[in-house]
């Protein structure tokens, strides 16, 4: 299943069923989960462990060290679940020892073309990044987040799940849960709504998140004084979406995108 030309690290871990293309480079304390596509000419190194049936295309880098100048070579780690499909030209950095010391990527992510997950990034689940989108070190990204071709996220950001960044936005404040942000400062334009529909989300919960939406950005409260208003508001509903999007907020670190 590999090809002659590969070279692979008599220190790694190949499962069965993994092919590895031509030209490509597996290093030492590389993991390789079972019934994964490594294409040819891809770049994985460690310490780096990979879950099953994750495929990486040409000309990718996975698990190498970060350029941040305070990296020293340390042997930090890249962790991966399963069912990825890492497209042409992504680059993946491991963590740092000046924070988690992982980069951690979930399962069922789609990573587009020339993509980027800098150091010490966590992605949950069903995460797409479109071509030439950029996460900076340390940035947090929920579960089915969407980012749209050459959009950019400052370091230490946080995406909530099933949030929407479009087409080159420049992301330097976190985004809430659901939230649809556009433009250089990134602002919010509503909820994910098509995209929540797609996922089966009921008319009756979107209509919710919406409520919550407005509650937020339109009533012209403060942060605090929203969150009280949407607590107040999601007591009789309990809908654990509205619970998501309020935890979104009182996560915040960096202030939301406003």
């Amino acid at each position: 299943m590999h090809h002659p030309t590969a070279i692979i690290d008599s220190k790694a871990k190949v499962d069965e069923g993994v092919d590895i293309g031509a030209f490509s480079i597996v290093g030492a304390d590389v993991e390789i989960g079972k019934d994964s596509v490594i294409e040819s000419h891809v770049v994985l190194k460690g310490p780096t462990k990979m879950g099953k049936r994750n495929q990486i295309f040409h000309f990718s880098s996975v698990g190498d060290g970060s350029p941040d100048k305070k990296f020293n070579n340390e042997p930090t780690t890249l962790v991966m679940g399963d069912d990825n499909i890492i497209r042409e030209g992504v680059t993946v950095h491991r963590g740092t020892i000046q924070d988690m010391g992982t980069t951690i990527i979930g399962n069922r992510n789609l990573l587009m073309a020339y993509s980027h997950i800098a150091h010490d990034c966590v992605i949950g689940d069903d995460v797409v990044m479109s071509n030439q989108a950029a996460l900076a070190g340390s940035v947090k990204v929920g579960n089915g987040a969407i980012l749209g071709g050459y959009a950019i996220v400052h370091q230490y950001c946080s995406l909530g799940e099933y949030s929407f960044c479009a087409m080159g936005s420049a992301v330097n404040k976190d985004i809430p849960a659901y939230v649809k942000v556009s433009g250089n400062p990134a602002k919010p334009f509503g909820i994910n709504s098509v995209g929540l529909k797609r996922l089966g989300f009921s008319q009756e919960v979107i209509e919710s998140i919406k409520s919550a939406y407005r509650i937020l950005y339109r009533k012209k409260l403060t942060t605090d004084e929203a969150l009280k208003e949407l607590k107040i508001f999601n007591s009789e509903l309990n809908y654990k979406e509205i619970n998501s999007f309020i935890s979104s907020v009182e996560a915040s670190t960096r202030g939301i995108s406003r």
